[in-house]
């Protein structure tokens, strides 16, 4: 079986946004549980690499990973792609010094596991994130293609969800509690009213505690990205789709016609649509209306995020519609 690579940034729509802020908030309540509980002492390298049953799963898989990403490795002993596979895993979670935290499944032995999990075969690599499952691969797959899987889990882990993985003491005895985390930022609570009346689907009560936050620190990053994402949401909430879509259609060059087919466009996943619906909108209009559309197209740079490379083509084809 040939390994098949899952894109870690998936698309923007209401699920997947109301998705990551619960697990955010998930997160950030176990990690406040854990400092106020007290922890002690690093891991060792040996405590990278866990065996996990379906009794232990809750406890060492979805509770640790809201501080840690915990790469899962669904195995069998007569599996001979596994033991070419497993190895490395192991060897690359202590090489990764506690970024990721690895954890093995004998199927054989969990068959409940395997089916909750959707697998068809094996070798077989997810990731818990927060609470939140992630296929990573299936089949042989060699060290390059693993370590860019590894290094884009541990870079949404830590940009979406503030995981910044364990401590590691190599002088650590093996089984020695994982250290203490720090204590809630200033605006946690805050974000979390937000998600919560995300979750509650108060929009408008999401708006306003995100820029709660931002009345007060400006550049906080997860308050710019909850507050782009709320108002999209909000924006859209009321709209007749068909509506929207034929006066888009038959008005090329009404700028408020495009900037709301625009935010359904984003909504439903079709990033590239949105751009460059504002973008060759940028271009036929003048005045108020071309600033913003222009405005429009920044705010959805927000909610996709900066370092998407749809959102560098995008600025890139902006500037040139600009000048």
């Amino acid at each position: 079986m040939q390994p098949r690579n899952m894109s870690m940034s998936g698309v923007v729509d209401l699920a997947a946004v109301k998705a990551a802020q619960e697990a955010k908030a998930k997160a950030e309540q176990a990690r406040a549980e854990a400092a106020r509980h007290g922890g002690a002492g690093a891991v060792s390298p040996a405590d990278l690499v866990i065996d996990v049953d379906e009794a232990g799963f809750e406890r060492e898989v979805l509770q640790r990973s809201a501080e840690v990403p915990v790469v899962i490795d669904f195995w069998a002993e007569w599996c001979q792609p596994c033991k070419q596979l497993s190895p490395v895993l192991e060897r690359l979670a202590v090489e990764y010094n506690g970024r990721f935290l690895l954890a093995k499944v004998d199927v054989d032995a969990n068959q409940m596991l395997m089916q909750q999990f959707g697998i068809q075969g094996i070798p077989a690599v997810f990731a818990v994130v927060a609470g939140q499952a992630l296929p990573l691969f299936q089949g042989a797959a060699d060290e390059q293609q693993i370590r860019e899987t590894l290094d884009q889990l541990i870079q949404v882990a830590e940009q979406r969800f503030g995981l910044t993985g364990l401590t590691v003491d190599p002088d650590a005895a093996p089984g020695a509690a994982p250290a203490a985390e720090a204590p809630e930022g200033p605006y946690d609570a805050l974000l979390a009213a937000a998600v919560q009346a995300l979750d509650a689907g108060d929009l408008g009560g999401a708006v306003q505690a995100y820029r709660n936050v931002l009345a007060d620190d400006p550049a906080n990053t997860e308050a710019n990205l909850g507050l782009a994402q709320a108002e999209l949401l909000q924006r859209v909430q009321g709209m007749d789709p068909q509506r929207v879509r034929r006066d888009a259609a038959e008005k090329p060059g009404d700028a408020e016609a495009q900037i709301a087919a625009a935010d359904l466009d984003l909504v439903g996943g079709h990033v590239e649509d949105a751009f460059g619906r504002l973008t060759d909108t940028v271009s036929r209009t003048a005045g108020d209306d071309r600033d913003a559309v222009r405005r429009r197209l920044l705010e959805l740079f927000e909610v996709v995020g900066a370092d998407d490379p749809r959102v560098v083509a995008a600025r890139r084809a902006l500037a040139r519609a600009l000048f």
